[in-house]
């Protein structure tokens, strides 16, 4: 037998193996078969009630606060959460556009113009050519093809960071804006508490000065009006703090914040109930970083392929065209005399040549490689069920929150309107002579404090439902349409600020 079929032989043995063995190894788990593995089978929280499938994606506006939808617009126009993704977006589609130009013909043209001397007679001579080159690798095995799922893989886990960022920026403003209301609420009822111990003090003083109390009775009234004088302090520095807080989530004047959030002093908001999905796996359609978990597993997974397929022969085909022109002797008047002008013209072309190339020994470098990717996707395999049953906590959290808060908020407003009608009565009594001072600062005390409770358990339920938005995903769904054209980049620089706040 010649050398040259055994040499095809060999090589033709060796592809086989390395086919064989791309093809016996063992298949990684899908998104899918994560996803079920970590999924309960149903909720274990309760659920909330009444609620309404209703596009979370304008549940802001059943708010019925304008203002709320105002700093929710100019807080996602202005962060550099929202930025970043968006160009985490940008580097994504372009890498999917390198990928594509991968799977195409690569096409050249070139051209030069050349004149001189070149022989003893001193004939000047022109030349002309051009050509166009092309070259094409083969995608035989699929290595482009998975090139181009990963990079699509990313491109779309880029655009759901991108809605998951907005989700979360308009869930800090709510929640920022909710405790603020809230804040505003609570400082009203702290002043009633503190303007009723100063009068309790000042009662006390009188009973002392006409010898019906004693000094102690007094110090102690007077102890109490400056604890809760300091209480009303701390809570109009946390109202403050509250405002700071909003001017930089939103990059509006705080002048012009302030005065549109005067409209509505103190009044929280109570949106609409949301229906939560009756099973888990709804979860998967719905959460902005499951899809890019998931996302980063199908990228993983094209990288592994492609690292595979490194292995594998890579056959390349070229070819090209093109035309030359050439002029000697009596060309421009330069030439010995006598000596006749020479021109010619012809084209060229070629097909090939067609090359293989195959790795024979690179010192364990390729299996290295492959390696490392089937660790990087069972890594990525990993986080995506992390992702899940994070999902599923921050579901089950909210719900839990839900139902604490609606089971004592029932009994905070029971409470609430007893001490009321307390306090009404008492005021009567007073009113008529058959009651005194002190009975009637204890009942408004009374009343002030049953009403904190009250707007602290309406604060906190507000943010069970807010969580439970950001849980649920906020109204981002697998078909949701691409990012908008605006660049936020652009849209958050001073002089967009500065038309922003203008409106």
């Amino acid at each position: 037998m010649s050398a040259v079929p055994v040499a095809r032989l060999a090589l033709s043995a060796i592809v086989l193996a390395l086919l064989g063995g791309c093809a016996s190894s063992p298949s990684a788990s899908t998104p899918a078969q994560v996803a079920a593995a970590a999924l309960p089978a149903q909720w274990y929280a309760p659920a909330a009630h009444h609620g309404e499938l209703a596009d979370l994606s304008r549940w802001w506006a059943q708010f019925n606060d304008p203002l709320l939808d105002r700093l929710i617009a100019d807080a996602q126009r202005v962060s550099p959460t929202v930025a970043s993704a968006w160009l985490r977006i940008e580097q994504s589609r372009a890498a999917r556009a390198t990928a594509d130009a991968d799977r195409l013909p690569q096409i050249d043209a070139s051209a030069n113009v050349q004149r001189g001397v070149y022989d003893s007679r001193g004939v000047a001579a022109s030349s002309a050519n051009g050509s166009i080159t092309a070259s094409w690798e083969l995608d035989l095995f699929g290595s482009n093809a998975a090139e181009r799922e990963g990079a699509q893989a990313r491109f779309e886990g880029a655009q759901a960071l991108w809605h998951d960022a907005r989700i979360s920026v308009a869930a800090e403003v709510a929640s920022q804006y909710t405790a603020l209301r809230a804040c505003e609420a609570a400082t009203a009822q702290w002043q009633v508490d503190a303007d009723s111990r100063a009068e309790t003090a000042r009662l006390t003083g009188l009973t002392r000065r006409a010898g019906f109390d004693a000094p102690v009775r007094e110090s102690l009234a007077r102890a109490a009006a400056a604890q809760t004088h300091a209480q009303l302090m701390a809570q109009r520095a946390q109202c403050e703090s509250l405002v700071k807080a909003l001017v930089a989530l939103t990059a509006q004047p705080e002048p012009a914040l302030r005065e549109a959030l005067a409209a509505s002093l103190g009044v929280i908001a109570q949106p609409r109930e949301i229906a939560v999905p009756a099973l888990p796996g709804a979860l998967l359609q719905q959460r902005t970083d499951l899809a890019s978990a998931e996302r980063d597993v199908l990228a993983a997974a094209a990288h592994l392929t492609e690292e595979r397929i490194d292995r594998l022969p890579r056959i390349r085909l070229n070819g090209s065209v093109g035309a030359t022109r050439y002029q000697g002797g009596g060309f421009g008047g330069i030439g010995g005399a006598g000596i006749p002008s020479i021109d010619g013209s012809g084209s060229t072309w070629s097909i090939g040549p067609l090359s293989v190339s195959m790795p024979i020994f690179d010192g364990g470098l390729r299996a290295a490689k492959v390696e490392a990717a089937r660790a990087g996707l069972t890594h990525a395999q990993m986080q995506y069920a992390a992702a899940v049953r994070r999902a599923v906590e921050d579901v089950e959290q909210a719900l839990v929150s839900l139902q604490g808060t609606a089971d004592r908020l029932a009994d905070a407003e029971i409470a609430a309107n007893g001490y009321a009608e307390s306090l009404r009565a008492t005021d009567a009594r007073c009113r008529g002579g058959l009651g005194n001072g002190f009975d009637l600062e204890d009942a408004r005390r009374a009343s002030a404090q049953a009403q904190l409770a009250v707007i602290d358990l309406k604060r906190e339920r507000v943010t069970a439902w807010i969580s439970l938005y950001r849980a649920l995903g906020g109204g981002w769904g697998a078909t949701s349409p691409d990012a908008p054209g605006t660049d936020p980049v652009a849209a958050a620089t001073p002089a967009a600020a500065a038309a922003g706040t203008a409106r």
